[in-house]
């Protein structure tokens, strides 16, 4: 399995959708599982989990980044 391709996969439907968003944070396993449609076993599923949640993080740092970036022009 490519976890890479499957966080990508998870971030970009999280980030879509405000309400899989607000449900990934409540229950991750529940929204992974279903986007990904297989029953992952446990340590799987934790490595996706902290790569879906470091991504997400990491993009709002950016968009914070830039929306700062404009004000000092």
């Amino acid at each position: 399995m490519d976890i890479k391709g499957q966080i990508n996969k998870i971030v970009e439907e999280v980030s879509k959708n405000p309400n899989m968003k607000e449900q990934f944070e409540k229950e991750p396993v529940k929204v992974i599982e279903n986007v990904i449609g297989i029953d992952l076993p446990d340590d799987v599923v934790m490595k996706i989990i902290d790569g879906v949640k470091a991504k997400l993080t990491m993009d709002n740092v950016s968009k914070a980044a830039g929306a700062l970036k404009g004000i000092f022009k």
